[in-house]
């Protein structure tokens, strides 16, 4: 994050699009970065990673909220780059490494956190579904901002271009693979529910 806030306030390129956005101000280019999924996702991650030094064995239903998304969002984001993302965006220099560290580290990295250290179980179905509230609530403001701002964070996501009605369908073949996402990731928190 440290290394994308450097670049925004140089003029370098976003690690998200590559976007150097030369001809808008750094209130505008900060404003799109915070509204880039991968960010979001980054972020609940770090705070969730301070929170489990803090107290390793935290537990409640707000916390599991919470944890969750950390979980889905990043594994989303590392996997949309992945496969829909990273053809499009070609990054050099300290933009690669930041791109690096939000989409392919930080993913891979949280799961397998969780995977070995839990703690768990801490997931209930209940837990499931608020933790889409974020997700749709995303949704909500990324579709809500581009009516004004003709500004998707995506391509796969940008109305202008490819239409509304296309790009709805790509946020919900997003949102079924969060949820098939999130089941697989309940189903382990109860299997793997031995390692506290």
């Amino acid at each position: 994050m440290i290394i994308q806030l450097v670049l925004i306030f140089t003029g370098g390129a976003d690690a998200n699009s590559g976007d150097a956005g030369a001809t808008l101000s750094i209130g505008t280019r900060l404003w799109r970065l915070f509204s880039f999924f991968t960010i979001q996702s980054n972020l609940i991650v770090l705070a969730v990673a301070i929170g489990l030094v803090l107290r390793p064995l935290r537990d409640g239903s707000r916390w599991g909220v919470v944890r969750l998304d950390s979980l889905l969002g990043i594994v989303i984001t590392g996997l949309v780059f992945a496969i829909i993302l990273a053809p499009q965006v070609h990054l050099t220099g300290w933009a690669l490494v930041a791109t690096i560290g939000f989409h392919y580290v930080s993913p891979w990295a949280t799961l397998a956190a969780w995977l070995v250290l839990g703690p768990r179980p801490r997931m209930t179905w209940r837990v499931v579904a608020y933790a889409f509230v974020w997700p749709l609530a995303w949704l909500v403001y990324i579709f809500t901002q581009g009516a004004f701002t003709d500004w998707y964070p995506y391509p796969f996501l940008d109305v202008t271009d490819i239409g509304l009605a296309t790009a709805l369908r790509n946020a919900v073949l997003v949102l079924v693979v969060g949820v098939l996402l999130a089941a697989g990731l309940k189903t382990v928190d109860g299997k793997l529910s031995y390692l506290r």
